[in-house]
């Protein structure tokens, strides 16, 4: 049985390494001329990673942080896509200004030493 101590050290690290990951991935949308208008944005549906706009685009964004692209496509359950729509719902609804936006749904995988890896319309939940 693991040790109270070893196991928060574990859950200390794992949130240091998404942090992380969150921050290339939001680096890594900039470049490409994406603006951020919410970092780990919580709601009472869920959080969603990071929400950034370009143009008339919104996008919600997960980060994954995992060994290769499939790990992190993988790593999205359909359960997790509601939750992130709805979440997105929720969150428009405070901030009707992008509601005329084009909404979609991206994933950024972040590898060990790669630079992140942006699916565009990675995931379209059916049941929101």
């Amino acid at each position: 049985m693991a040790r109270p101590e070893a196991s928060a050290r574990r859950r200390d690290l794992a949130e240091r390494q998404g942090r992380r990951a969150e921050w290339l991935a939001a680096l890594a949308l900039a470049c490409k001329g994406w603006r951020p208008l919410g970092r780990r944005v919580r709601t009472p549906l869920g959080e969603i990673d990071l929400i950034v706009t370009r143009g008339k685009v919104l996008a919600a964004v997960e980060v994954k942080r995992r060994a290769d692209v499939m790990a992190g496509v993988d790593a999205i359950s359909p359960r997790s896509q509601r939750r992130i729509a709805r979440a997105l719902d929720w969150w428009l609804v405070r901030h009707p200004r992008f509601a005329a936006h084009d909404l979609r749904f991206d994933l950024v995988v972040v590898a060990p030493r790669r630079w992140p890896h942006h699916l565009p319309n990675a995931f379209e939940p059916h049941a929101r």
